[in-house]
């Protein structure tokens, strides 16, 4: 079932099903890079971080990571959604995307959708968003989509600081 739908794509909640897709996102060397090693390896660990992560979070908070796929042929491209991590004051936008889909806007288009159901029908006020030092591709969508740099954090588990941006919804 569709949480959101836009021109192009479909989010929906990631299953047990989206296992490869998802080991496949989450060992691409630029997700490594700016995201950090997820310690998934095969399809067992997709479905083990899919159950402890994107499903536990939907259970708890009601959102989570969705799984963004193109409308017409349901192809997987990225995730997309609502992370509540440790060490952040406010829900965070999450997003990523297969390097073979960088730079046709699917991010964007995602992220726009993300915040809409975020202001409109989780009546959240304030939104963050983190990246990794040099990320300039990530750091310029979350400024055209009306983020602020805030400060510098380093996130529970990580030894890297990382760049805090903030929306007022």
């Amino acid at each position: 079932m569709s949480i959101l739908e836009t021109e192009r794509l479909t989010l929906r909640e990631v299953t047990l099903e989206d296992d490869t897709f998802v080991c496949e996102l989450l060992n691409e060397p630029v997700y490594l890079r700016s995201i950090g090693d997820k310690g998934v390896r095969s399809d067992e660990d997709a479905r083990k971080y899919i159950s402890i992560g994107p499903q536990a979070s939907y259970a708890r908070y009601g959102f989570g990571l969705w799984r963004m796929a193109l409308k017409e042929s349901d192809i997987p491209v990225g995730m997309c959604g609502l992370l509540q991590r440790e060490g952040m004051e406010h829900t965070d936008l999450g997003y990523a995307v297969l390097a073979r889909y960088h730079g046709r806007g699917y991010a964007h288009e995602a992220c726009v959708a993300t915040l809409a159901h975020a202001r409109n029908l989780l009546k959240l006020g304030t939104l963050q968003a983190v990246t990794a030092l040099e990320n300039p591709a990530s750091i310029g969508l979350l400024e055209k989509l009306g983020f602020r740099f805030d400060r510098m954090i380093t996130l529970p588990g990580y030894t890297t600081e990382s760049r805090l941006f903030v929306v007022k919804l």
